[in-house]
């Protein structure tokens, strides 16, 4: 039986003092400059301004540290350690491959040709299962963070999609530290004995170190370590909800799938192709059809036949205190009716104290009626309307220009 009570202590226990760590506190700085970022671009584009930055950061942290849990448990219990995985070439591949793509910047595709090139040339050497291990890992914590995270401090844009008018869009970019608890293999010198030494069952470990020998003649040891993990997309046929769950299930299951065949590597060496050759092929296929789903699919945030549509709401704001979500269509304020931005300016300009909103939510048509507090902004963004100008480009290589 797997000792949960003996590890699981040890576990949390190099978590929390990870979160006291330089190191960490340096990637949370990096984090929060994102954030403000972020905020300025949306202030500077449509005037408003974004959720407080100690807000972000404190909500990252909390997900990134959760995110950073499971993994750990996922990294013990599959075995996956840092030994002989080539981390300097990774890193040194990863950021090459950014200056062709920024999107290149991932592990998938460095992990990916670092084991082919070792298949191949025999360098540089690397332990392939445990290697594309440690991707799968990292894109199964990545999916789960996106999946309960992914959509939030979505930022509005008009996108210019390739199908003709500049259609409502979200850019969805969110960052969390993650604090994470990886394994090293150390040999065991023959006649060295080593106290207090936790028995692991018969099964474990999952994806086997076989660069190192047997495993009983190895020791793993705990190792905590900071890393930090980011997202970007873009949804225009989706709510950014929908659209960043749509993305993570399907990054799960590739994880799912890698880590499979990372675990089979580790037994069979046939094995360790499909899993060099899975690891960056499924992550572009992830990419691309989720490219061709949004610019082939019908863009949820235009102008509709009557009335205008909300694209967001600013939290705290007299629209956010009237219920109204984006993707309502406003009717009418006070009885007078909303067609555009020009109208709607108009009709605010009078500043009326109260308000009566009727609007269209999912067909259906509602009311909503409230105090106008002096001097806010109403605190909508609408979809653009014809002759607006895109302020990102969806066929363009980053999702921001």
């Amino acid at each position: 039986m797997f000792p949960w009570k003996e590890i699981a202590p040890m576990i949390v226990q190099q978590m929390l003092n990870i979160l006291f760590s330089p190191f960490f506190l340096v990637v949370i700085g990096l984090i929060s400059l994102q954030f403000t970022r972020l905020n300025r671009l949306k202030e500077k584009m449509f005037h408003i301004k974004g959720e407080p930055i100690w807000q972000q950061v404190m909500q990252a942290t909390g997900l990134g540290f959760a995110g950073g849990l499971a993994g750990s448990f996922i990294m013990v219990v599959m075995g996956v350690s840092l030994n002989n995985i080539g981390i300097g070439y990774l890193w040194l591949l990863a950021i090459a491959l950014m200056f062709l793509n920024p999107r290149y910047l991932c592990f998938s595709y460095a992990g990916g040709i670092i084991s082919f090139s070792y298949l191949l040339f025999g360098f540089p050497q690397v332990e392939v299962p445990q290697l594309m291990g440690l991707v799968a890992v990292l894109h199964l914590v990545e999916s789960l963070l996106i999946f309960f995270s992914g959509h939030l401090g979505a930022l509005p844009v008009y996108a210019a999609s390739g199908r003709g008018p500049v259609v409502g869009a979200f850019n969805l970019q969110r960052f969390w530290p993650i604090p994470i608890i990886v394994m090293l293999v150390q040999p065991i010198p023959p006649g060295f004995d080593l106290p207090d030494l936790l028995s692991m069952p018969d099964w474990w470990p999952l994806i086997r170190s076989r660069y190192l020998g047997l495993e009983n003649n190895v020791v793993y040891t705990l190792l905590p370590v900071v890393a930090a993990l980011g997202y970007g997309d873009l949804a225009l046929t989706a709510s950014p909800e929908d659209k960043s769950r749509w993305s993570a299930s399907r990054l799960l299951l590739y994880s799912f799938i890698l880590l499979a065949l990372a675990a089979l590597a580790s037994r069979q060496d046939w094995a360790m192709w499909l899993a060099a050759l899975f690891g960056p092929l499924g992550h572009e296929y992830l990419i691309l059809k989720g490219q061709q789903r949004e610019m082939e699919g019908e863009p949820l945030y235009v102008p509709p036949p009557e009335g205008a549509m909300i694209l967001d709401v600013v939290m705290g704001s007299p629209a956010a205190g009237l219920g109204l979500k984006s993707g309502d269509i406003i009717w009418s304020i006070n009885n007078y009716p909303i067609n555009s931005k020009w109208e709607l300016a108009q009709i605010l300009a009078l500043e009326e104290s109260y308000l009566t909103v009727d609007y269209v939510r999912k067909g259906v048509m509602k009311r909503a009626q409230g105090p106008r507090p002096a001097g806010l902004p109403f605190g909508v963004v609408l979809v653009p309307e014809p002759g607006d100008s895109p302020l990102v480009d969806f066929r363009a290589s980053s999702p921001l220009r």
